[in-house]
């Protein structure tokens, strides 16, 4: 087998392995299925060695056999280490683009109005923002950079600290409910408030039942109003007047700064247990493009934290 061919048999193995499915593994290569198979099979019959059975289930789920399970690490490792020697040579030229992936929220409200002072500092960097809800496999889809919220700890990804955050309630300075900027405790369950689903499936994240009960109203109903699965969203149905939401202070501040939100109950906040990390892959650390960026990131968020 020649040097081209192996390497695109590793590549189909290295991605039917990592999905446990050809299907999945062509859709990432922008193949067939069959031309993943005829991959595998090639490789199989040239190492003389089986890489797959299939599931007991009858189903197309692929299953690993323990050479190639034992295998797969050191494969892996390959690529990582190939993509990062093309992504040295590519710092090398005049220009140099700079993959960074960040939930849609973040990005509406903290990162894009901030993004064009790293731009002006960096004009020879060409960012690529790349926003999804889901967290992205930064291997197979070529993610240099990112920042996650969450407890702090991603498999194969170094986090670093950049931002804590408080809840509180918040709303337009024009809600109906308001008087001289306050709302009125007894006129709480009037109140339409706004749902964020964003982080629905994480048990430990605070909901208005959860605020309501710790903040002494637990016969408020916290059922009814409006649910949203963006946090931006959430924030900009409360800009719109149409009720309250329970707001995080990093994706506020922009908002309370310019007068378009507003705290109805004071002060008071609650700290929230979850954070912004920013992540990347270890063997990219060292990246002039990585550095710079996590460096402007930081900086961003220590100017943020100045009154």
């Amino acid at each position: 087998m020649n040097t081209p061919a192996y390497l695109n048999a590793l590549r189909a193995f290295e991605a039917a392995a990592r999905h446990l499915s050809f299907s999945a593994a062509a859709a990432e290569l922008h193949v067939t299925s069959a031309a993943v198979g005829q991959q595998v099979r090639t490789l199989e019959s040239w190492l003389g060695v089986p890489l797959f059975t299939r599931a007991s289930s009858g189903t197309a789920r692929l299953v690993l056999t323990e050479v190639a399970r034992q295998a797969l690490p050191d494969i892996r490792e390959g690529f990582d280490r190939l993509r990062l020697g093309v992504a040295r040579l590519k710092e090398g030229a005049l220009g140099t683009g700079l993959t960074v992936t960040v939930s849609p929220a973040f990005a509406a409200k903290w990162l894009l109005p901030r993004i064009e002072h790293f731009q002006r500092a960096h004009p020879q960097t060409d960012v690529l923002l790349d926003t999804n809800l889901r967290p992205v496999d930064f291997i197979a889809e070529g993610m240099d950079i990112g920042v996650r919220y969450g407890a702090g700890h991603w498999p194969g990804l170094v986090a670093t600290p950049l931002m804590d955050e408080d809840l509180y309630p918040v709303c337009a300075p024009t809600y109906p409910l308001l008087e001289q900027g306050r709302l009125p405790l007894e006129r709480l369950a009037e109140a339409t408030l706004i749902h964020d689903l964003s982080m629905a499936g994480d048990p430990q994240y605070p909901t208005w039942r959860t605020w309501l009960d710790a903040s002494g109203f637990p016969g408020v109903n916290a059922e009814h109003g409006l649910r949203i699965n963006n946090s931006a969203a959430v924030l900009q149905a409360a800009i719109d007047g149409q009720g309250l939401a329970l707001g995080r202070s990093v994706m506020l501040r922009d908002d309370l700064r310019a007068g378009r939100l507003v705290r109805p109950f004071g002060e008071a906040s609650r700290p929230l247990a979850f954070a912004y990390y920013i992540v990347h892959r270890p063997e990219v650390a060292d990246l002039a493009k990585v550095k710079a960026f996590r460096e402007w990131l930081l900086a961003q968020a220590a100017s943020d934290r100045q009154p």
